[in-house]
């Protein structure tokens, strides 16, 4: 791998470092501020996600490491460097905050797919890495999904531009449920 290369990939990287401290965080956010009926389904399901998610950190930053760069970790340069606003849901019901993080990993996983695309030729280690990342982050997504899918695969949060959207969208169709 030539130095620009590399480089480049430090830097593909460094923002994946920073999308998934940030889920990481967003995903504990939500743990603490779920409430409602299905507050004890939803909290208990987030914590291995958690912890999925800050072993991909490591991994990440152990690559970046790898490849000669500098991890960069810390709060300041995750908000100064990423391209994506806070989490928008405070205290809210687990079906609001799932809908909004149902947009949230389709982020995540879209960014992913990016990087995945842009290492193809560079480096397929860091690919591998990347896909094996995928793995979980879609079976995440899918456990979110199950709470807001209908038996007939509508999804709730279609279309919605924002995290705020998906979860009144999610709220609404939870209310018309018996």
């Amino acid at each position: 791998m030539t130095p620009r290369t590399g480089g480049d990939v430090i830097q593909l990287l460094n923002m994946r470092l920073h999308a998934l401290n940030d889920l990481a965080l967003t995903l504990k956010h939500i743990h603490w501020n779920v409430v409602g009926p299905h507050f004890i389904a939803v909290h208990e399901m987030l914590d291995p996600q958690v912890d999925s998610v800050r072993d991909m950190t490591d991994t990440t930053a152990e690559r970046i490491s790898t490849l000669g760069g500098s991890p960069h970790g810390t709060p300041g340069v995750l908000v100064a460097e990423r391209q994506w606003e806070d989490y928008a849901i405070g205290r809210a019901e687990s079906i609001e905050h799932l809908g909004a993080l149902d947009l949230v990993y389709s982020g995540v996983i879209e960014d992913h797919r990016e990087a995945v695309k842009a290492t193809d030729e560079s480096d397929l280690i860091t690919q591998d890495m990347l896909i094996e990342q995928l793995r979980s982050l879609e079976l995440f997504q899918w456990f979110v999904r199950a709470h807001l899918e209908s038996a007939g695969g509508s999804l709730s949060t279609a279309s919605a531009g924002s995290e705020q959207e998906a979860a009144s969208r999610a709220g609404k169709q939870a209310r018309k449920q018996p």
